[in-house]
């Protein structure tokens, strides 16, 4: 077959052009990597495809780890904010997490213009359709139209698009997403190298006309003033937002829907995959839960110029027909007109202990892979793995060690240790209930946490690095008052950050009452916050007893035969990442530190396998 050679090579490609895809890309070429990306459409960059929503609980966190450490996420959703809240405001400060709903298109627009105004970057519209390998050495991609791209590392963002099939009703079709063809030529090209498959399955609600919404039959739900902003790096939108709106489910939608299950893909037995527990179909509602007399639905605006409205809640594969059957039976919606129809969606997914805790393939070295090819759901999810692999890339590329966050510097050191130690059998979804270090893991403090792992690989500005200095010493002015023989008019003395700063332009958010309010929520839980502090420096020390490569993991007597291979399976990279795989035994732990400290000579410094930057 004759191949097209692309002149010159790439130190960094990447595969799809998602909301992973976009934050490995910049984040590869802000590292200084030649990078290219190719996507299916140019048009469908940064798409949202389900909810125009970023944030959450546990996801809104994400947001703002994925900002402090040079992400680009959070700044473009500020820009399309188009109505934002703070979540569990009522409930302790560990879980309070903010979301914006977005209009689709500036979200839209604003990442694809980061993108093509990025230094080192390169954009093409084509299919990646296999793995371009020479023995056992990774070279590059090869494309549909046979053209051949060379690099060093290729980052894997497929998301929905691997052998994607959608549903509705008795309609099946293939696609990646609605109205978007499938990836036909990556799983094929995976299955040939060794990876192992597997499908999941996701959905999204139907687009109702605003203007056949009966509001005044809805309870209004008004944003937040001001909003809470993701990015700390931008200042206050100027723009007027907008309200969401409450309605709810009652029992003639019950009825239509129990009437109808026959006529679903997911009770039919067409749709055999797994799809996300907490975010389930209204039909896994009804039968489910039917001790619940109604469900509650979120109308949410798409967009500043459109009518169009998500219906939050209101997940379906069932027909066209009873979907608008449905919807009618709703209160407010009794006359709203269908604009665009619900539908699931099955798809080809990579098990991700396949993967090292860097996202780089154990298999075929220079191979990562981020977002829904891992197993999870979300653009949150998505946009920090996809952000972590372009950052892992990156340091390959310089024979540097990688960047691995750990469990209790983040939620996204939780979930790609989750991933990776754990594996998924449904799409993997981050909530606060998940990180058991969550005091630590507040929102209000990701800059703290993260921000000096962006200033030294290089994603955040050095131009913000004195006032972010001078932030940390205020929290820490802050948490020693009265704690030193110092009068607090004296400390009070010392340089501390204005009510306002601004650093070329932009807005930094580090002031003296931002410092204060951090410092406060750390004294009301001190004696919390330092049980988890103490708990994650137990866990340290099997942080850094590294599991070499070469042991034997199968020739440990005393460990039975269902731990070895859980063990071979993940293989896990530290006793600490050992202790969290489901089933391993505290006694299973002491026996691989045992066989370690022999092989090493040491309990705690081996350096077989890279550890934290």
């Amino acid at each position: 077959m004759a191949y097209f050679d692309y002149p010159g090579n790439f130190d960094v490609i990447i595969v799809g052009g998602g909301h992973a895809g976009c934050e490995a890309a910049l984040a590869a070429s802000g590292m200084g990597m030649k990078t290219l990306m190719i996507t299916h459409d140019l048009d469908t960059i940064a798409l949202m495809s389900c909810n125009p929503s970023i944030g959450g609980v546990g996801k809104g966190q994400i947001v703002r780890e994925l900002d402090a450490l040079g992400g680009h996420m959070a700044r473009v959703t500020d820009f399309s904010t188009l109505s934002a809240r703070m979540l569990n405001t009522s409930r302790g400060a560990a879980v309070h997490s903010p979301r914006a709903q977005c209009d689709k298109k500036l979200y839209q627009s604003a990442m694809k213009h980061a993108l093509e105004l990025a230094d080192n970057l390169a954009l093409i519209q084509d299919e990646a359709a296999q793995i371009w390998t020479e023995g056992s050495r990774l070279r590059g991609v090869i494309t549909a139209r046979n053209t051949r791209y060379t690099a060093g590392c290729v980052i894997l963002t497929t998301g929905t698009f691997l052998n994607g099939v959608v549903h509705i009703g008795a309609s099946s079709f293939r696609g990646g997403r609605y109205n978007h063809p499938p990836s036909d030529g990556l799983s094929p090209s995976l299955v040939a190298l060794g990876f192992k498959l597997g499908r999941l399955k996701t959905g999204t609600p139907m687009r109702l006309n605003g203007r056949t919404i009966d509001f005044s039959e809805c309870e209004e739900q008004k944003p937040d003033e001001p909003p809470a902003l993701f990015s700390h790096f931008t200042g206050r939108t100027q723009r007027k937002l907008l309200s969401c709106w409450i309605t709810r489910t009652g029992s003639r939608a019950a009825a239509v829907v129990r009437a109808n299950l026959n006529k679903s893909p997911l009770y039919s037995g067409r749709i055999k995959s797994a799809g996300p527990r907490y975010c389930p179909s209204i039909e896994d509602k009804i039968v489910k839960f039917p001790h619940h007399p109604e469900h509650i639905l979120f109308l949410e605006p798409e967009g500043f110029d459109t009518e169009e409205y998500y219906v939050n809640g209101l997940s379906t594969s069932l027909p066209e027909e009873v979907q608008l059957e449905l919807v009618r039976s709703i209160k407010g919606l009794e006359r709203a007109e269908l604009m665009r129809a619900a539908y699931a969606i099955e798809y080809d997914y990579c098990p991700p202990q396949q993967l090292d805790y860097n996202l780089e393939s154990r298999m075929l070295p220079g191979l990562f892979m981020a977002g829904q090819i891992n197993g999870t759901t979300g653009y949150e999810e998505a946009a920090a793995q996809g952000l972590m692999a372009g950052i892992n890339a990156a340091l390959k590329l310089k024979n540097l060690a990688p960047l691995i966050l750990g469990r209790d510097e983040s939620y996204i050191g939780v979930m790609i240790d989750d991933l990776i130690s754990k594996g998924v059998d449904e799409p993997y979804r981050i909530y606060t209930a998940r990180a058991e270090y969550r005091l630590l893991l507040r929102q209000d403090n990701a800059d703290l946490r993260l921000m000096p792992h962006g200033f030294r690989i290089g994603l955040v500005p050095e131009r913000f690095k004195t006032g972010f200095d001078l932030y940390k010493n205020t929290v820490e002015l802050f948490r020693s008052r009265d704690k030193r023989s110092i009068s607090w008019s004296k400390a009070c003395a010392r340089k501390t950050p204005p009510d306002h700063q601004e650093t070329d332009g932009a807005m930094a958010p580090w002031t003296r009452a931002k410092a204060e309010a951090t410092a406060k929520i750390e004294k009301e839980y001190a004696s919390y916050i330092a049980l988890n502090l103490r708990e994650a420096e137990k866990m340290k020390r099997f942080e850094h007893v590294i599991i070499p490569e070469r042991l034997d993991l199968a020739a440990i007597t005393g460990l039975c035969l269902e731990s070895k291979q859980k063990l071979l399976k993940v293989r896990p990279g530290t006793l600490a990442q050992a202790a969290r795989i489901p089933g391993i035994t505290p006694t299973d732990i002491q026996l691989l530190w045992v066989h370690v400290s022999r092989m090493t000579k040491t309990n705690t410094k081996i350096s077989d396998r890279g550890g934290r930057t």
